[in-house]
């Protein structure tokens, strides 16, 4: 899909970008105590900012047509709409004056990465709020019978399927898929619609048939390659729950903390309620590449993530790695086989588990371990997004957040980033090297993957 951002959002994706050729030194910083962009103050400042990027006089297509000389506003002021999400009726009608451009003729990169911003925002609050924004359902479904971008179309009907059953049933559903499938004859070979579709059909079986998963004791006895580090992140199927992260050294032994398991909790979700084949959707399951740290040496971008430095994750078909195999130089360019011989035999036919394989074929990129410098309550459609139990943890656009938690005061309260880069440096011998893996834990569970829940297949 094409990714027109703000220029703050780009700045961060450059920061990030440019950061993963620091060397793998995992040297953890020194905690600043005390941080002047948490206090309440600047708290309050940094919502006003969004209240006015937000301002309803924005959106004045008279006064600021959707071209190239005005993306970097209305990028602002959609990311706005979807940080406060509010009940007024102008956010809806904003949204609808982009969402109506899918199916406009010849139209520009820069205006495709305008009604990218408002697809994703305009799903989110869509599926998060339908009460408020129910009436982007009409557009949806104007995307899906005259778009003729393919992700568009994914994207909008993924938004209806979660829609409440009374205002979008499953026959509904089914006859909009086989739209699609007529519109797009070679549907298969296009990810985002095929997974779509699979989606649709996964959620269905899930509610009579749970998934089954293939043996986790083949899994964490595993070593994708010798002498290597190796952190499993275990997540519910639903991501508003926390996720697991246990590490093996690299001998292959799990690292413990006294006579317990290391661990750590991490949260996996999107904050657009997106999955994990689109842009700014769900981290993706499966094998990453553990590799180098970038710095986070000022509060520039410490909104997004926090004072500490960020552990680098790589995709197979991502730039930027240095040996995303340490037998050999450069990024993955494998084929789906070469990714299967990765894992255990008794996984290589799961599907699930090779999502980071499909999502670096079709561009996702950039994936870290990070905290975050945004106040809890900062993103305003949060409850809908994430567990109230886990109200302290702040999703992202696709990363691992880690937990940074800061007082009225802008004082340090709880930060999870230092025990985890101490942990990579202990194991890596002084860098962070090694592979993740992600893998979702079917069950109805809403509770989070406990230490006791996995140790039973370390025996």
């Amino acid at each position: 899909m094409y990714q027109l951002m703000s220029s703050a959002l780009a700045a961060i994706a450059f920061f990030v970008a440019s950061s993963s050729a620091i060397p793998v030194k995992a040297q953890t910083p020194p905690v600043r105590g005390y941080q002047p962009k948490a206090t309440e103050t600047a708290r309050n400042l940094q919502i006003q900012d969004q209240q006015q990027k937000a301002d309803p006089r924005r959106f004045d297509l008279k006064k600021y047509p959707v071209n190239e000389s005005n993306a970097t506003h209305w990028q602002d002021s959609l990311w706005a709409i979807g940080v406060l999400a509010p009940d007024d009726a102008y956010a809806v009608q904003a949204l609808e004056k982009i969402l109506q451009m899918t199916t406009a003729p010849n139209l520009s990169d820069p205006q495709k990465g305008i009604i990218d911003m408002a697809m994703q925002v305009g799903t989110e609050l869509y599926t998060l709020k339908p009460e408020i924004y129910g009436t982007l359902q009409q557009y949806f479904l104007r995307t899906i019978n005259y778009s003729s971008d393919s992700q568009w179309v994914a994207l909008s009907l993924s938004a209806l399927a979660k829609s409440p059953q009374q205002n979008m049933p499953p026959s509904k559903i089914d006859q909009l898929s086989l739209t699609l499938k007529q519109r797009f004859p070679k549907w298969q070979q296009d990810l985002h619609l095929q997974a779509t579709l699979q989606a649709i059909q996964s959620d269905r079986l899930a509610i009579t048939k749970p998934s089954q998963i293939p043996s986790l004791r083949d899994l964490l006895k595993w070593q994708i390659t010798p002498q290597q580090p190796h952190m499993y992140v275990f997540c519910r199927p639903n991501r508003e729950v926390l996720c697991l992260s246990l590490l093996k050294d690299r001998t292959g032994k799990f690292v413990k903390q006294g006579k317990q398991l290391w661990s750590n909790s991490l949260l996996l979700q999107s904050l657009r309620n997106l999955d994990w084949y689109f842009t700014n959707g769900r981290t993706p399951q499966g094998i990453y590449r553990m590799e180098g740290i970038s710095l986070q040496p000022d509060d520039e971008f410490f909104h997004a993530y926090g004072q500490f430095s960020l552990v680098n994750l790589f995709v197979p078909f991502e730039d930027g790695v240095n040996s995303f195999l340490p037998n050999q130089k450069g990024k993955f360019t494998g084929n789906l086989k070469a990714y299967q011989a990765l894992l255990p035999p008794s996984w290589r036919n799961y599907a699930p588990i090779q999502q980071t394989y499909w999502a670096g074929n079709v561009g996702r990129s950039l994936f870290r371990i990070h905290g975050s410098g945004a106040a809890i309550d900062f993103f305003r459609n949060k409850s809908a997004v994430v567990s109230s139990k886990n109200f302290t943890w702040n999703a992202t656009l696709g990363c691992l957040s880690a937990l940074e938690i800061y007082d009225n005061r802008g004082s340090l309260v709880k930060a999870d980033m230092p025990r985890i880069l101490d942990a990579l440096n202990r194991v890596g011998k002084g860098k962070v090297e090694g592979y993740l893996i992600v893998v979702d834990i079917p069950s109805d569970s809403q509770e989070a993957v406990t230490v006791a829940e996995i140790s039973q297949y370390l025996q």
